[in-house]
């Protein structure tokens, strides 16, 4: 014969402090998802000083400032450059770059345009930047910055060079030729 079990109600301790503690750690939940967020003004400051780093680092840049340079730089940035096999770490990068700056010869880049997007929490910003140099002529930058121990440092760096829609079959074909395909 089947026995008819009744659930057994929780202990009425449990009960009472349930609500309690959900009372309890409210603030904790309200003021982590009302943390205050940057003002309009404050991201206009935030854009202001992203693009004075990114300033900051053709200057260095210029003037082969090897510890002004890489000061700019996240701990675990990333240099993209031009040549499709050129993904630096910083560290990399820093070798890379050191020989060159040590002869006192750096990269010269002039901005013509510059584009600073931070995102709402004001932590985290993007860019992308037209530039021209004498070597290359017109090429461009973009990357990401990310506030490290209260400073803007470049997360990553992009350095491409734009090809017209019109030249685009013809250079890849070329790229293609070099690589033996």
């Amino acid at each position: 014969m089947l026995k008819s079990v009744r659930p057994s109600s929780p202990p009425r301790l449990t009960v009472q402090l349930v609500p309690l503690l959900a009372l309890a750690l409210l603030p904790l939940f309200t003021a982590a998802g009302l943390a205050a967020q940057p003002t309009p003004v404050e991201l206009g400051r935030a854009r202001a000083d992203v693009s004075a780093v990114l300033d900051a680092l053709h200057t260095m840049a210029s003037e082969a400032d090897f510890d002004g340079y890489f000061a700019l730089y996240a701990q675990e940035a990333v240099f993209l450059g031009t040549d499709a096999t050129e993904r630096w770490t910083r560290q990399e990068f820093m070798d890379y770059t050191r020989a060159r700056f040590d002869t006192g010869t750096g990269w010269t880049y002039h901005m013509l345009e510059r584009h600073v997007s931070v995102a709402s929490d004001g932590r985290t910003a993007w860019f992308d930047e037209r530039l021209e140099t004498e070597n290359l002529g017109e090429t461009r930058g973009s990357g990401v910055l990310v506030l490290e121990d209260g400073r803007w440092k470049i997360a990553q760096y992009n350095l491409t060079i734009p090809i017209p829609n019109e030249m685009a079959r013809e250079v890849a074909q070329r790229i293609r030729a070099l690589k033996g395909g």
